[in-house]
């Protein structure tokens, strides 16, 4: 199995950016949390075909397998015995990209109502239940996948696997969930977007990038649609993509494969299958023009330039994702990579610069370039030197010396992914969500091997242009001036609260 190239991840409901770029321009995790996940998913990538309930060899240490059940549900199992422990995944291949014209939000809307009742389980008791039982439980949902996890002692697998077939099927709700679920996701898009300046700035960006595809529309939703989402909604949604067929089980941790799949036939096999998988979606126009947008925020604490690049993912090009990935990592990965070396240490002109690309959409992908300039250095003198590196890189390709740097680390990567069975469980569960075979998987990594610099040069001068790119400048807002007169009194009892930006 030969390394590929990864950006870094970490365990837990998303892989990280680096610090820099986290605190400056926040929208850019949610942008690259689907690629950095399934990336790492390719390295660890099974070698063989899956077939129904067999082995199949993988570049991990720890065993896996795969079986579908007769009612279409597919499944992984990763054996790791290091600790009494397994987590458990339930995937939908549905995201906010599926979501019916005019309803944004409802894919992560239901993801919050799953957690109410069934005819079985309590109102708001299932996530009761997987404490008491010493277990975590929570959800996630993108523009491609829903997903719902627990992780719990080994001997509880069989317990939480009949609460999340139960709630597949068997969702109970009111219209007092609708309405009070419905406030609780309208102060999420409120603290999480309307209140962070760079999170609105990550909206626009993507509005502007994607034409006619529904990446354009952000997870959470719009305000104003998501104020009239309503139990049609929600149940039309449940009822349309909840279904086993729709669905990809993933386990990992200390168990059987054969008791996982008895387990699973016991639980999930008497599901009756939808026959309805996910439509195809609109297809993005050629892009032809590049576009700028300019947005000025009071709460604004570091200005910056932020960049998207329409480009393709791993399932439309193979080729070309890889020698993209490549260059992201040239760009971007660790302190001898170019943005480093040229626009932050020594005499670099910016505070911080990143680069970062989304391997694993299931439509169009996204490839973004990230600075903020020190004190004295205005936007457009930061994004000259941003475009000066991508120029040089287009200009002379990869050197043999990055590219071996780039190999070192994956391999690096694939050795620190494996510490976590809850990392391993999200990667495969993830490859698969976005419409990943076992077969595309498999031939990642020779593919991987196989991309030379002149590729990622060409990959660069063909994709990274700027009329299939989007540049927004994020700028403080003067303060007002201070009408004349004599200063107000200073209050005494009240709190000041300061939004981040």
């Amino acid at each position: 199995m030969r390394p590929i190239p990864l950006p870094r991840t970490s365990p837990g409901r998303a892989p990280l950016l680096p610090a820099k770029l986290i605190a400056a321009a926040p929208m850019t995790v949610a942008l690259a949390t689907a690629a950095l996940v399934t990336t790492v998913a390719l390295l660890l990538a099974p070698l063989a075909p899956a077939v129904a309930a067999e082995r199949i060899e993988a570049s991990i240490d720890q065993p896996v397998y795969v079986f579908t059940l007769d009612n279409g549900m597919r499944a992984v199992v990763i054996e790791d015995r290091r600790a009494p422990i397994v987590t458990h995944m339930v995937w939908y291949p549905v995201g906010a990209a599926d979501e019916p014209w005019g309803k944004s939000g409802i894919a992560h809307f239901l993801e919050h109502l799953l957690f109410k009742g069934t005819d079985t389980i309590p109102d708001g008791a299932f996530s009761k239940i997987i404490a008491e039982n010493g277990g975590q439980d929570n959800a996630f949902t993108s523009w491609d996948y829903t997903g719902y996890f627990q992780r719990i002692a080994a001997d509880r697998l069989g317990l939480v696997m009949s609460m999340e077939a139960d709630r597949m099927v068997n969702l109970r709700l009111t219209e007092e969930h609708i309405r009070t679920e419905r406030d609780v996701i309208l102060e999420e898009r409120s603290s999480r977007t309307d209140n962070d300046p760079g999170a609105l700035f990550g909206e626009q960006m993507r509005t502007a990038l994607y034409q006619n595809h529904p990446y354009g529309v952000p997870i959470i939703g719009w305000r104003h649609e998501m104020e009239t989402l309503g139990m049609e909604d929600a149940l039309a949604f449940y009822e349309r993509f909840y279904a086993p067929d729709n669905a990809i089980l993933v386990v990992a941790g200390s168990v059987d494969a054969d008791e996982v799949e008895r387990l699973a036939s016991e639980h999930y096999g008497p599901l009756e299958p939808a026959g309805r998988p996910p439509e195809p979606r609109p297809a993005e126009p050629p892009q032809r023009a590049a576009r700028r947008i300019e947005m000025d925020d009071p709460r604004v604490r570091q200005e910056y330039v932020l960049r998207y690049y329409a480009v393709p993912s791993y399932g439309t090009d193979p080729r070309t994702s890889a020698a993209l990935s490549f260059a992201s990592a040239a760009l971007s990965e660790g302190r001898n990579s170019r943005l480093d070396q040229a626009l932050v240490f020594g005499q670099g002109r910016a505070l911080g610069a990143a680069a970062w690309y989304v391997p694993t959409a299931r439509d169009l992908s996204t490839f973004g370039l990230y600075a903020a300039p020190k004190p004295g250095i205005s936007l457009d003198e930061i994004e000259a030197d941003l475009d000066a590196e991508l120029a040089r890189l287009a200009a002379e390709g990869p050197s043999e010396e990055e590219m071996a740097r780039i190999r070192r680390n994956a391999r690096a990567d694939l050795i620190y992914a494996q510490d976590s069975q809850a990392t391993l469980a999200r990667l495969y569960g993830a490859a698969l969500a976005v419409g990943l075979s076992v077969e595309d998987v498999a031939n990642y990594p020779d593919l991987f091997a196989s991309i030379t610099a002149e590729e990622v040069q060409a990959a660069v001068q063909t994709w990274l242009i700027p009329e299939r790119s989007v540049t927004g400048h994020l700028t403080r807002t003067p303060p007002p001036a201070a009408p004349a007169g004599p200063a107000p009194e200073t209050p005494t009892d009240t709190t000041e609260q300061e939004n981040a930006g």
